[in-house]
């Protein structure tokens, strides 16, 4: 990246332009105390529009708490645009859980119930946004949201427009360093914080984000000139890149044929 800031400086105008032209007023964006939302957020509160920061508890581990609500205090420390909500949805979660009929217990259930609290979520940044006449902006960055498709559909996947989706996430630590973003979101770990324990990205997925960027980078090349690992890396994302399709690609429609119209 040639120049941080002039990034910065074109993602600020366009979210502005785009607010703008659309007729609506400001930003609503759920900060989880990783390094993609905190960006995020702090390129809204740069467009000067009033900007809502909503931090959504649902069986939060205490140190992403700590860190949403510390990058939610040094935005309003330093820009008078932000407001703030910190939400306890845990009881709202599991009088939902709690209505499901009974399911066995596995990994695939376990995946079902951590997507409907990235839908929760959605569902409740969605409330303010329509209160408001605000945009929800996402927080995916590339590698996410057009590689490995590692975000919930019709959850953190469901927003109104997506300032850092074409930027990967080594470049969205540049951009958070340039900015100041607080050092403990900077130096932790990334985790969609959705399992309730502390399985991080790396976990799920089976790659560093260094390395899924390596693979996207580098989907065309010779496979003959890769070494075990990224042969093994190629192999993951080329796997989790074929599941998520349906989420990365547009809605499938059945056309009809004219002559049965």
């Amino acid at each position: 990246m040639k120049s941080p800031e002039k990034v910065i400086e074109h993602i600020v105008s366009w979210l502005k332009t785009y607010a703008t032209q659309s007729g609506m007023q400001g930003f609503v964006v759920g900060v989880s105390g990783g390094i993609d939302s905190a960006l995020t957020s702090t390129l809204c509160a740069k467009t000067g529009l009033p900007l809502i920061c909503l931090e959504m508890n649902i069986h939060q581990e205490s140190v992403q708490i700590s860190r949403a609500s510390d990058h939610i205090s040094w935005l309003k420390d330093n820009f008078s645009n932000v407001s703030s909500h910190s939400l306890l949805l845990t009881d709202v979660y599991e009088t939902f859980r709690k209505s499901l009929p009974h399911t066995e217990e596995n990994e695939q259930a376990f995946l079902s119930l951590a997507n409907t609290r990235a839908r929760l979520r959605m569902t409740t940044l969605y409330y303010f946004a329509a209160l408001n006449r605000y945009l929800v902006a996402g927080t995916g960055n590339k590698v996410e949201d057009f590689g490995v498709g590692f975000y919930t559909k019709y959850g953190d996947g469901g927003v109104d427009l997506s300032p850092i989706a074409d930027l990967m996430k080594s470049e969205v630590f540049l951009l958070a360093k340039t900015l100041g973003v607080i050092d403990e979101i900077q130096k932790a770990a990334p985790t969609d914080g959705l399992w309730g324990d502390n399985r991080t990205d790396e976990d799920q997925l089976g790659a560093t984000y260094e390395e899924l960027e390596w693979a996207m980078k580098n989907i065309n090349s010779d496979i003959s000139s890769f070494s075990e690992r990224q042969k093994k890396v190629m192999e993951i994302y080329l796997a989790h890149n074929g599941q998520n399709k349906h989420k990365m690609e547009a809605i499938p429609v059945c056309i009809i044929p004219k002559e049965l119209l």
